[in-house]
């Protein structure tokens, strides 16, 4: 290519050239974004793993040019077409757009070009002669009365000029300057009704668009959500898009095409010279102009739904890493009307203990509410978790009415709202069929609305992710950027806050970096036939786990040092008693499977977020502080570590071990977190609360908390306890109002966050609130 895949990346993301090239390398070794965002900061600039997949895609968009490109230069030379201002012109691209602009003449069933057929006339060296050495050009001996093309004069000049056109629409240094010209002017898109809606589209379609249907909008000044609200109004055929440009362009472009880039290099006469002229305005009017306004559309485009996939993402991750709710009995609720509401009782370690079902809404309701108290006090309890959808509203009430009434004392019942999207899906799936073969799918669907609220990472991660309705837009935009998308951040959540190796579920562990369904599918088998896990060197006994899957997914890999000593116990006890029977028979009998994992010992190291590529430097660093492996986790170790870092700070101790900050600052992190750390438990609980308001009970001007359901690129959705999410406009969202405490990339608030709001403006009869924030809580 023409140009460096470094620069250019660099150029679009913003990213240091040397970051860059890091980052290609790194994904070019096939590493994962959660082992390159913890374990390789220093190579990366501590870039964050969101920054990282922005990297990701725009390499990948420049990679899959590139690969295009080629794809067609062999294409041509393979059938003879592939000439050398060919070869530079696809070389220069950078784009799919530029590439298709090349190479659209050459595909196979083109009826050719204009100019090509000119060429094919022979009119290639007077146009060629019009720019080198014009006075030797006559037009006029081009003239065959016989032949379709070149019978007249006027023929001959139309050739010459598609010629011309077609050279100065491929110029490179052509279209960066028309690019740079557009870039200094005003160029809007344009949206109005479409000619023939009101025959094919329905109203309620046209009434959806109602605020594009005279819309324009500087393209520089046109927001995410805009452009992907038009592009669908289009697709619906309600909208006629377009672009566009001042006419101003094309006079600046065609002056300068004649008195500077195109310019012949000899004197030229009045008729040559308003050819020329008339060659630059059809190769604006006929090829360059429709080439800005794909290329202005698709970038447009392009922006909006990385924009809107990576807001998908932000949502999706604050929703898998909400803290979850430990040690507590609960009762998740699928509310219903006519088929009854689904009832799961589940045990502090996610165990049904029981499942039925009440109706509520069927006029039966207060001879159900014994059952409910019953089953409430015999299992006691106290948190009642349900469901968003179908009669949540009525659900609600019920029980706010039952525990304002203390109906189930002497327990003090609170209850949640959960986001049940993607429950009835996953309750009709093959992995919810395996896990609860006995139950009816409906009932499932209970069991994985409380299992959200008692551990959401581990229950979401059953659900495809577009399933759990967190975005926007998520039909209009690339299916296979949102997946991808989607997938990573998944795996992003689950590798940061790790899986405890021995007790994990094969769904979870599918989505550890560097492992995948059938890697996660020898672990649980090898953990069935073995026994646990000891230590993770253990992995790597593990089939189709090889030295690259070890490495990446090592760092996230837990192993319960408590579980593992008293499993080691009893197989200390087991394998005596076997040696002992053992005595009597042939000593060349192999060992028994205890007794060789008893071999295998154990490492506190392999309970913390230390990879196992850095265990020789912790060793160091805790000799060098007077610390061992088993103050782990304590209040002494955490003490040795503040006097060293007081003392010699942490570059100074990293220069001394001979490695980075960053890695010795993940070995401090490691040693001094207590045990069962949780990166979780800084993020926000569901609320649980006890009575309800109604939408009719507010008022403007009225100060509430509530908490974010969703957030989109035009607005931030808010729960305020009325049964309708309040709307708070993105203006309204600035830094200001935003914690300090936590760390952001963007101003967007995610699902999970706590807000205190002031109510601007209530449509009760559109069922409409307009909040205002007033800060994060």
């Amino acid at each position: 290519m023409n140009w460096d895949i470094v620069q250019v990346l660099s150029q679009r993301t913003g990213v240091e050239e040397w970051v860059c090239a890091n980052i290609i390398r790194l994904f070019n070794d096939d590493n994962t974004i959660p082992f390159i965002a913890r374990y390789r900061k220093e190579l990366i600039n501590n870039m964050e793993a969101d920054a990282l997949r922005e990297v990701q895609q725009t390499l990948e968009e420049l990679q899959t040019v590139v690969k295009k490109v080629h794809a067609s230069i062999q294409k041509l030379k393979k059938e003879g077409k592939l000439s050398e201002s060919l070869l530079t012109a696809l070389l220069n691209c950078r784009t799919l757009e530029e590439l298709d602009h090349v190479y659209a003449p050459y595909k196979t069933g083109s009826k050719g070009t204009k100019a090509q057929r000119a060429r094919q006339l022979g009119l290639d060296h007077a146009a060629n002669l019009l720019i080198e050495n014009p006075r030797e050009l006559n037009l006029h001996s081009y003239v065959k009365s016989s032949v379709e093309g070149l019978s007249t004069v006027e023929e001959v000049k139309s050739g010459v000029q598609h010629i011309l056109a077609d050279m100065i629409a491929k110029d490179k240094e052509t279209l960066d300057f028309i690019r740079d010209l557009c870039q200094r002017k005003y160029i809007c898109i344009q949206s109005s009704l479409a000619k023939v809606t009101s025959k094919k589209a329905n109203e309620k379609d046209v009434n959806k668009f109602h605020l594009y249907q005279n819309f324009s909008c500087n393209i520089k000044n046109i927001q995410h959500h805009q452009i992907l609200a038009i592009n669908r109004g289009e697709n619906l055929k309600v909208l006629t898009v377009k672009v566009n440009i001042p006419d101003g362009v094309k006079f600046e472009f065609c002056r300068w095409c004649v008195n500077a880039r195109w310019r012949p290099k000899a004197y030229a006469q009045p008729e040559l010279m308003e050819l020329l002229r008339y060659s630059a305005e059809d190769s604006y009017k006929r090829l360059i102009y429709p080439l800005l306004c794909r290329e202005f559309r698709s970038k447009l485009t392009s922006d909006a739904e990385k924009e809107s996939v990576m807001m998908f993402g932000r949502n999706l991750r604050q929703l898998l890493l909400m803290s979850p709710v430990r040690g507590r009995t609960l009762m998740g609720v699928d509310p219903g009307y006519k088929h009854g509401c689904k009832l799961a009782i589940i045990s502090p370690t996610s165990q049904i203990l029981h499942t039925d079902v009440v109706y509520l809404h069927s006029g039966k309701g207060f001879r159900e509410a014994e059952k409910i108290r019953t089953l409430l006090l015999d299992y006691n309890c106290g948190t009642v978790v349900i469901g968003n959808g179908t009669a949540c509203r009525e659900t609600e009430a019920y029980f706010a009415d039952l525990i304002t009434k203390k109906y189930f004392a002497p327990l003090d019942v609170t209850y949640c709202i959960t986001n049940e999207a993607g429950a009835s899906i996953y309750s009709v799936s093959p992995e919810a069929t395996k896990e609860m073969p006995d139950l009816d799918p409906n009932l499932r669907s209970a069991v994985s609305i409380a299992r959200r609220v008692q551990d959401p990472l581990a229950e979401l991660v059953k659900i495809e992710p577009k399933h759990i309705g967190v975005g926007m837009y998520q039909h209009d935009v690339s299916q296979t950027l949102l997946k991808a998308t989607l997938d990573s951040v998944v795996e992003e959540c689950v590798s940061f806050v790790g899986v405890d190796i021995n007790i994990c579920s094969e769904i979870l562990l599918r989505h550890i970096a560097g492992l995948n369904a059938n890697r996660a599918k020898n672990i649980v088998e090898w953990r069935e036939k073995n026994g646990v896990f000891i230590n993770r060197e253990q992995l790597k006994d593990v089939k189709g786990l090889g030295p690259k899957s070890f490495q990446q997914c090592a760092g996230f890999i837990r192993i319960n040092q408590e579980h593992i000593r008293t499993y080691c116990s009893q197989q200390g006890e087991l394998a005596a008693e076997g040696h002992k029977a053992a005595a009597n028979e042939k000593q060349g009998k192999k060992k028994t499977k205890a007794a060789i994992n008893i071999i295998r010992r154990p490492n506190p190291l392999d309970q913390t977020c230390i990879h196992p590529e850095s265990y020789n430097i912790a060793m160091r660093f805790l000799t060098l502080i007077g610390g061992s492996l088993s103050d782990i986790g304590k209040s002494a170790m955490q003490q040795n570590v503040d006097v060293i870092i007081k003392k010699e700070g942490l570059e100074g101790i990293a220069k001394k071990l001979n490695t980075t900050g960053q890695t010795l600052q993940i070995i401090i992190d490691g040693l001094t977190q207590p045990e069962g750390f949780d990166i979780r438990q800084d993020f926000d609980k569901p609320d649980f609360k006890r009575s309800i308001v109604c939408l009719e009970d507010l008022k403007v001007g009225t100060v509430l908390t509530g908490r974010v359901v969703n957030a989109t690129l035009f607005g931030v959705f808010v729960d305020i306890g009325v049964g309708r999410a309040g709307l708070i406009p993105i203006r309204n969202v600035t830094e200001d109002k935003l914690s300090k405490e936590k760390k952001r990339r963007s101003l967007g608030l995610g699902p999970g966050e706590k807000v205190e709001v002031r109510v601007r403006e209530i449509d009760i009869p559109r069922s409409r609130i307009t909040l205002d924030l007033i800060r994060v809580l």
